[in-house]
């Protein structure tokens, strides 16, 4: 069995690596997309709406519903992408320790 000081070692240099690991991901934005490209949605890593485009050919009167509908779905699918992006982070950075209990959930 280790001796406790190098288990503490090991976890003290996983959790720096998770603290940089973290600290890269909030600098990144994910793109969501929806309705074959005409709305994208930029997050950033921490999960706040950084940006919107919406294609002009979408501004019509009466496409209000729609572009709503597809603004939701462009945030779905760039939230999706922040989740698992941060999942591989967290399963990086834990290395052996990951799933054990207080570790953040992957």
């Amino acid at each position: 069995m280790k001796d406790i000081g190098s288990l503490l070692k090991q976890a003290q240099a996983m959790q720096q690596k998770l603290q940089e690991a973290q600290a890269r991901l909030a600098e990144q934005e994910i793109e969501g997309v929806a309705g074959g490209g005409l709305v994208h949605v930029f997050l950033r890593g921490s999960g706040e709406m950084a940006r919107l485009q919406i294609d002009e050919s979408l501004v019509q009167p009466g496409e209000g519903e729609i572009i709503a509908d597809l603004v939701v779905a462009a945030f779905s699918d760039a939230k999706r992408k922040l989740d698992e992006a941060q999942a591989s982070v967290v399963r990086d950075a834990a290395g052996p320790f990951a799933g054990l209990p207080g570790m953040p959930k992957l």
